[in-house]
């Protein structure tokens, strides 16, 4: 569409269209049980129907407003589905209820026009509609949004937008709901998402969510055809680092001397009452590549690290060190990573302070 009229229309209808694609979808999750596992495999499934429910292992949302839309369950968290000139449709697999894991997923995505590849859920209490966005066809889901930050965590960074739906249709009927995006810069299809640095930077922003409801690795397509094929699985994510992960091949390397290091570390603390989190971006401002960290720092008096992402922390007071997993070791000369945690604390509010990354202090 060339016209400019006709695109703001397309725009207009587009916002619509995402809360009612979304409604609908999770309107039929309402009524699911939830995900309770597998004692045996089950045969691969083809749905043609609008429907939800779990399959091996596995919840899974189906919706379509009309067309010719194919979707395949496959073994554990694989599902493949073909579009064709099909207004509207959401399907993916997933879980219900979602949460803050770190979520791993594979595949292809193919779309002719208008689509997404998104980790999208919803919360109550506050309700909350999300879209963690991967990949997408023409359109870019983030235009005409205000941007409020950005996120950079697993290799890539993502702009954050929030939108606002007024007496829409949700998952409890129609309501005025908030809806988060964090939209991928570089589009990818394949890879780790971790839930807890979105989560976590939204909540630094005052985007709160509230009580999970379903989160699914959705392929949605509107006035366009396409395909894609998934594969989505649970990763390592923020336990309570009283059990950290054990660190992958690629941990830290030996620590030197001491000196100036060539990064930079940077907070977002979000505190309340008698807690906080704290996303911390280490960057790499040499020009050799770091392959393996581990960052020391000290926490302030009276607080107490309860979980944490994106690396394992020991002990949770005091001088505490945070190491790299298995995916986030290599930090490239300008590149960067982006960890977290949760703190109770009894009064001081602080933030982390005299870092040092392999021994040696960061600016």
């Amino acid at each position: 569409m060339n016209d400019v009229s006709a695109h703001h229309t397309r725009r207009g209808r587009r916002r619509a269209r995402l809360l009612i694609a979304g409604a609908c979808a999770v309107a039929l999750a309402v009524t699911s049980v939830a995900l309770t596992g597998t004692a045996h495999a089950e045969a691969d499934r083809t749905v043609t129907s609008n429907t939800t429910g779990t399959h091996n292992g596995y919840f899974f949302s189906y919706w379509k407003d009309n067309g010719n839309v194919t979707m395949t369950l496959g073994a554990a968290g694989s599902y493949s589905v073909q579009w064709n000139n099909t207004n509207n449709t959401v399907v993916g697999k997933g879980w219900k209820p979602g949460s803050s894991h770190t979520v791993n997923y594979s595949g292809t995505f193919n779309v002719n026009g208008n689509g997404y590849l998104a980790l999208y859920g919803w919360t109550t209490n506050p309700l909350i509609e999300y879209y963690i966005v991967e990949n997408f066809g023409s359109y870019n889901p983030s235009t005409g949004a205000q941007r409020l930050g950005s996120v950079t965590t697993d290799g890539g960074t993502y702009d954050i937008y929030r939108t606002q739906r007024v007496n829409q249709p949700s998952i409890i009927g129609n309501a005025t709901f908030y809806q988060y995006w964090s939209v991928r810069q570089q589009k990818r299809t394949g890879g780790t998402i971790t839930t807890a640095s979105h989560f976590n930077a939204w909540a630094s922003l005052g985007l709160n969510l509230g009580t999970h409801d379903y989160q699914i690795l959705a392929t949605e397509g509107y006035q366009s055809s396409g395909s894609s094929s998934i594969t989505v699985n649970e990763g390592m994510c923020c336990g309570p680092t009283t059990s950290p992960p054990r660190p992958s091949s690629s941990g830290p390397s030996s620590p030197p001397p001491g000196g100036t290091a060539a990064c930079q570390v940077s907070n977002a603390l979000n505190p309340w009452n008698t807690g906080l989190t704290d996303n911390i971006t280490i960057t790499n401002t040499g020009t050799t590549a770091i392959n393996g960290w581990s960052l020391r720092f000290n926490l302030a008096a009276g607080q107490a690290i309860t979980s944490g992402w994106s690396a394992s922390y020991s002990p949770n007071s005091g001088q505490v060190t945070a190491t790299n997993v298995n995916y986030n070791g290599a930090i490239p000369p300008g590149g960067s990573t982006t960890i977290g945690f949760q703190a109770t604390h009894t009064g001081n509010t602080a933030a982390p302070s005299g870092f040092t990354l392999n021994g040696a202090a960061c600016s």
